[in-house]
């Protein structure tokens, strides 16, 4: 009797450590297919918003030009070509981007825009290649541990996680500090602290990217075969997803019209991405249907993307053998500022090449 209770609960020990050892290798199975999708739609949404980033600079210089700049409340650049190729460039990777929401959570997809616009800036040097290099471990990392898509049947579910205590109050708390920056800093502050313009396009980038999911979600169901078409939360969600991209895009371009593309992109990279994985946390709970050990990596990996990022901004001019230490890079080099190359004065360029 003995010998056969202890039998039955070796059989059933054995049988637990068989589970467990069976979870963990469904954990670790590897990326979904829905993952894989959302993987070579962001990679691709990347490759386009870093080429528009460059393409909208020039456009914005030569509209400033010959009319009021952007960074001073001016559209002159609404008659610019050159700014419309680049900001149908950036609809197609926007495009990408939306499509990529739809089938990856976003703790995947919004680390992988970090290094796209550094390769349209020109050539890398070692530590630029190296930088490179950490972004890519980095992004790599974060897919290799990423979570797997919420399974959701309704854009209502969506609605009843956006709705939920924890998520109002950080709406709450981003439309404040937004209204907060937009009338009493900007005015102010605008044209002389990059973050003001930069924290507007972040904090209401990350209610916009959580908007795109919900509208990505909803038209993906709608294309399979459940309409979502018919319940007011999509349209909520797609008026939103508008106020936000069009507050996002006019901050965006007086920031890249007030300061140096070299400046604007890492630091609005390492905002954006900080907050949008925050805002996503927060409403489709990503990190609960992962393991410590998958978060910690993940978030090595986040930081190892910040580092190559960092790395790349304090040593881009490297190749011209000269680190820039200006946190204000004011775009028009030509203008009356007093600025002739890009972001370093007339002064210390003739006392740099007096021996």
């Amino acid at each position: 009797m003995a010998a056969a209770t202890a039998a039955a609960a070796a059989t059933v020990t054995a049988a637990e450590v068989g589970a467990a050892v069976a979870a963990t290798s469904v954990s670790y199975k590897g990326m979904s297919s829905d993952n894989v999708k959302g993987l070579v739609l962001a990679l691709s949404s990347s490759f386009f918003i870093g080429a528009s980033f460059i393409v909208k600079k020039k456009g914005l210089k030569k509209a400033g030009a010959s009319g009021v700049r952007a960074g001073v409340g001016g559209y002159s650049y609404l008659y610019e070509p050159l700014w419309w190729i680049g900001m149908t460039t950036m609809i197609v990777g926007e495009i990408a981007n939306f499509a990529a929401y739809a089938f990856a959570p976003a703790i995947l997809v919004t680390p992988l825009c970090c290094t796209c616009t550094y390769y349209f800036t020109g050539e890398l040097h070692l530590f630029g290649i190296l930088g490179c290099a950490l972004c890519v471990v980095g992004s790599t990392t974060i897919v290799l541990h990423a979570p797997h898509e919420r399974q959701i049947e309704s854009v209502r579910e969506v609605w009843d996680l956006a709705t939920e205590p924890a998520f109002l109050l950080y709406a709450a708390l981003v439309i404040a500090v937004v209204f907060i920056l937009i009338f009493h800093y900007i005015p102010q502050y605008g044209q002389t602290h990059i973050l003001f313009y930069i924290g507007v396009c972040s904090l209401v980038g990350s209610l916009s990217v959580m908007s795109v999911k919900a509208l990505g979600i909803a038209l993906k169901l709608t294309l399979s075969g459940t309409n979502q078409l018919i319940y007011p939360q999509t349209w909520t969600f797609a008026m939103v997803v508008t106020v936000c991209v069009l507050t996002q895009m006019n901050y965006l371009n007086k920031a890249l019209d007030t300061f140096n593309t070299a400046v604007v992109s890492p630091i609005y990279y390492v905002m954006f991405t900080s907050l949008t994985i925050l805002a996503s946390v927060i409403m489709f709970k990503d990190w609960d249907r992962q393991n410590l050990t998958q978060i910690v990596t993940e978030m090595c990996g986040f930081v190892t993307i910040l580092s190559g990022t960092f790395l790349l901004h304090k040593t881009k001019d490297m190749a011209d053998g000269c680190i820039s230490t200006s946190t204000r890079l004011p775009k028009h080099a030509d203008e009356e500022d007093g600025f002739g190359q890009e972001g370093i004065p007339l002064k210390r360029q003739e006392s740099a090449r007096t021996p």
